[in-house]
């Protein structure tokens, strides 16, 4: 792999798009344009991040970071995908992680944010592309996009610098009335349930998944439970049959423990 610096400048230039919060069961609150550009200085050594938000009927708010190293709360990936957020969840502490997603011209983000009681609060989708680009928006993900038999590889990338492990992933997903149902093979074999309500997948494991415009999906716990594992992930349907999937992994001790990006292709639908 790259190091952590380089991965980081492959989402040089200037982003433009929109930051659209969202409530804890996907509706739209409020959607403000954004130009988000990342300048290399100092031969890239250091790095400028200008976020510009133009809230309507608001003044401009312009925020300017300059950085040299990066925190022990991101990681990233070679094609500059990245997470970074709280690395420990803990009682009455608020929490929540970024993850985003990188392809050609185009990034998707995704913040989940939770309470002090680790209750989901919000969201807000990031939805970008580089300046002068003319690539679409893809269409809000469906039910049916996900349907049919997934074959993918992913990577995993730990905080503690230990060496990348690399996988095969399976993924099967099929329909039944008004239920979802997904098996998972990643070594080893996990099937699960989900209520389908609108586009909102209501897992019985207390995990939700939303079905978000852009092609993308927001999975995590509804709340937290002390003393069990859980992941926040971002998934992002790039064409129909092309799929990733970024996920930050917590310990049963809410330790943030591993960051996985997963490619995977459809082989049946």
């Amino acid at each position: 792999m790259k190091s952590q610096w380089d991965c980081l400048l492959e989402n040089l230039g200037a982003w433009e798009g929109s930051f659209t919060r969202l409530s804890p069961v996907g509706e739209v609150l409020e959607d403000v344009p954004s130009i988000v550009s990342f300048t290399g200085l100092n031969n890239n050594q250091t790095m400028r991040q200008i976020v510009r938000l133009a809230p309507a009927n608001q003044p401009i708010n312009e925020k300017v970071l300059e950085y040299s190293s990066l925190g022990r709360n991101i990681l990233l990936f070679d094609n500059g995908a990245f997470s970074q957020g709280s690395i420990q969840f803990a009682p009455f502490s608020e929490f929540g992680a970024e993850l985003g997603l990188i392809h050609d011209d185009r990034r998707l983000r995704l913040v989940q944010l939770f309470d002090k009681q680790g209750k989901l609060t919000g969201l807000t989708l990031i939805r970008e592309k580089l300046s002068g680009s003319e690539t679409p928006e893809r269409p809000p993900l469906q039910v049916e996009d996900l349907i049919g038999e997934w074959k993918g590889e992913a990577i995993t990338i730990y905080p503690d610098w230990r060496s990348p492990d690399s996988y095969r992933t399976g993924l099967k997903i099929w329909k039944d009335s008004d239920r979802l149902h997904q098996e998972l093979n990643f070594g080893r074999t996990i099937t699960t349930s989900a209520r389908i309500e609108g586009s909102s997948l209501k897992f019985d494991s207390g995990i939700q998944v939303l079905l978000l415009p852009d092609g993308a999906s927001s999975n995590c716990p509804v709340e937290i439970q002390l003393r069990q594992p859980f992941v926040l992930e971002v998934g992002w349907l790039l064409q129909p049959n092309l799929r990733q999937r970024l996920i930050r992994s917590y310990s049963a001790k809410g330790e943030w423990i591993s960051l996985t990006l997963v490619t995977e292709y459809k082989i049946d639908s």
